[in-house]
């Protein structure tokens, strides 16, 4: 696969400096048994900045540029994320009921994209992501979403049990989407500040972050085919709690 350069940067020396100078980086690539002074000193400058980073073998660094990467390879974020605690606060001050998604585990990027399009478009206020197992947010994504992550709010955090325990303590209803609930999204009360979690087609959504959901809701499907692309499910959630808020005049 061929990349372009003006998604990522590589080399010990610039991978730091573009830390340091505050780029947005989506993901970080390190050569496993790559040691030494330089070494030590970016990896103390990615733990003080919170850059998820992941060692691979240098095949894979190989297969993304053959040029001198020194070991290190840092995928550049297409947009700028921001914090859902700062957003949240916001949100109830403006008056409103907050509506989020939280995605569980969603890597690919045109899923990840056609989602926050249906996001931008039905009115949400955010997206949540994990640091790790999550779609890098390339322009292959901002494609996609159709332009939308351009300007959508896209929050990373380093867990999401953790960030829906804080949205849930502070009045967030917490809607899971399976295909094993037994209630309808249609039967259930999506009204009032909620947080929308979609998972993988493979894997669905953690059992930890079902426990510690409010409300599990599924889709009904009449078809052959026993489940719905997760992009598409989420927009069909979207619809059915802008709908219940009142918002298409019933």
């Amino acid at each position: 696969m061929m990349y372009s350069e003006k998604e990522f940067i590589f080399g010990m020396h610039p991978v730091l400096e573009a830390i340091r100078g505050g780029r947005q980086i989506d993901r970080l690539l390190v050569r496993r048994g790559l040691h030494g002074g330089s070494y030590h000193e970016l990896m103390k400058v990615v733990t003080e900045m919170g850059v998820p980073w992941q060692v691979v073998p240098p095949e894979k660094l190989d297969s993304i540029t053959r040029k001198n990467h020194q070991g290190v390879i840092a995928w550049l974020s297409a947009v700028e994320f921001q914090d859902i605690e700062a957003i949240l606060p916001r949100i109830f001050e403006e008056g409103r009921d907050p509506l989020l998604l939280m995605l569980d585990g969603v890597t690919d990027v045109r899923n990840f994209g056609a989602i926050v399009r249906s996001a931008s478009c039905f009115g949400a206020d955010a997206v949540i992501i994990p640091e790790k197992n999550s779609a890098r947010i390339s322009p292959d994504a901002v494609k996609a979403s159709a332009g939308a992550l351009s300007t959508f709010p896209v929050c990373r955090v380093k867990s999401l049990t953790k960030c829906l325990t804080f949205l849930k303590e502070s009045g967030v209803k917490a809607v899971s989407a399976t295909e094993k609930a037994q209630t309808k999204a249609s039967s259930a009360d999506l009204t009032g500040p909620a947080v929308l979690i979609l998972g993988s087609e493979e894997k669905g959504i953690s059992p930890k972050l079902t426990e510690m959901s409010d409300l599990q809701v599924s889709i009904p499907i009449t078809g052959v085919i026993e489940s719905l692309n997760v992009s598409v499910s989420a927009g069909i959630l979207l619809y059915e709690v802008v709908r219940q808020r009142g918002g298409y005049g019933n």
